[in-house]
């Protein structure tokens, strides 16, 4: 595989590279590429962490990279996830690891090579991270961490306790004491990125370098961000697509906005069949959104829409463009859309279902059911 197919393949789908020229130069000089994305540890895995996140370390995978996913405990402790209680939250990083594990295999990358750490783990005994957060700390303004709240779903202006200030902070430290270059996450973690980059080269603590020994700024890759299921906010004038996709985003908090991995069939078909889909609107149309980045979220992707001959029969799909010119002209339907997706989706989390239904794991996801709820 040459320099361009790996930049291809751990670029593909992502909204936003920064920056390009710094990966190419990683990849260039040969530098041993090291990938992670974190989550709060806040509930049940939906399509959007799952998936989104299986389909991009299959694809870094692939292209040489050392993946890694971060359980990040403290974080959602800070961020009042589960009702603020860190033992509940310690509670369900069992069943995430697992969830977020059969959801990489699904999407055709190899989980046994991904490192999982969660931060009790990480923060147990080390010093050196509480040096580098203080080091970071540093060289942010108040205002700089202000801003940046939004990486906790948090608007900006809205009262934050003195600990959620420290998130900032601390995320990017995240990315330092592990020795990522390729910091990865969908475009609401964009700010913590972009702080990570903008202290690299002043940090004394830990400082990022490339094989020769450089300080360089690590890079960050960022996908879109899934929408959920729900109809979006009518009044959108003046405001960015990015700022306006962070709000409809699928969150586990709006009931029937997210499909989770470990779904029922039924679940699955039921959400679908009550999600937003307007004949001939694309535009933030939740549907068409799961079409673009989970159904041909690989080149060799296909969607079969099921109909009778009245309606115009059988038809496979085999790019998105296709999609959307049917359904923008009329001659795909809302109804047989949803169905498709909705039967790809069930498809596609068969394995994930499978592996939560016995053992070990279906004993965890009941007693975890009682703790957050379906």
């Amino acid at each position: 595989m040459d320099n361009d197919e790996k930049y291809s393949l751990i670029t593909r789908g992502a909204q936003e590279v920064l920056t390009s020229e710094d990966l190419r130069s990683f990849i260039a000089d040969g530098t041993p590429l090291r990938h992670y994305i974190g989550f709060e540890i806040s509930g049940k895995v939906h399509l959007g962490t799952g998936l989104m996140t299986g389909m991009k370390i299959s694809d870094m995978q692939k292209a040489g990279v050392k993946c890694s996913c971060y359980l990040a405990t403290y974080h959602a402790w800070i961020n009042n996830k589960l009702g603020g209680d860190l033992e509940k939250i310690r509670a369900y990083t069992g069943y995430f690891k697992e969830a977020l594990r059969k959801s990489i295999d699904v999407m055709g990358g190899d989980s046994d090579s991904v490192r999982f750490v969660s931060g009790d783990e990480l923060y147990h005994n080390n010093d050196e991270y509480w040096r580098i957060v203080i080091d970071v700390a540093k060289h942010m303004t108040l205002n700089r961490s202000l801003r940046a709240i939004t990486i906790l779903g948090r608007k900006e202006g809205e009262a934050v306790s003195t600990a959620q200030l420290l998130y900032p902070a601390m995320q990017v430290a995240d990315i330092f004491v592990q020795d990522i270059n390729i910091a990865h996450a969908g475009m609401d973690q964009r700010k913590a990125h972009v702080v990570a980059r903008e202290v690299a080269e002043k940090l004394v603590t830990r400082p990022l370098r490339d094989i020769s020994g450089k300080i360089v700024k690590p890079v960050a890759l960022h996908h879109s961000l899934l929408m959920g299921l729900a109809k979006p906010p009518s009044n959108v004038d003046g405001r960015s697509k990015e700022d306006i996709l962070s709000e409809i985003k699928m969150s586990k908090s709006i009931p029937g906005s997210a499909v989770f991995v470990t779904d029922t069939p039924d679940e699955i078909r039921d959400k679908i069949k009550n999600a937003y889909c307007p004949a001939k609107i694309v535009d933030l149309n939740p549907i068409i959104n799961w079409v673009e980045h989970v159904v041909f979220s690989s080149p060799d992707s296909v969607l079969n829409v099921k109909r009778s001959q009245k309606f115009g029969g059988d038809k496979t799909y085999e790019s998105f463009d296709n999609v959307v010119k049917d359904f923008s002209s009329g001659s795909l339907h809302p109804v047989d859309l949803k169905f498709s997706v909705g039967e790809f989706i069930i498809d596609i989390l068969e394995p994930v279902r499978k592996s939560f239904s016995r053992g070990n794991l279906a004993v965890l996801h009941k007693e975890l059911d009682s703790i957050v709820g379906r």
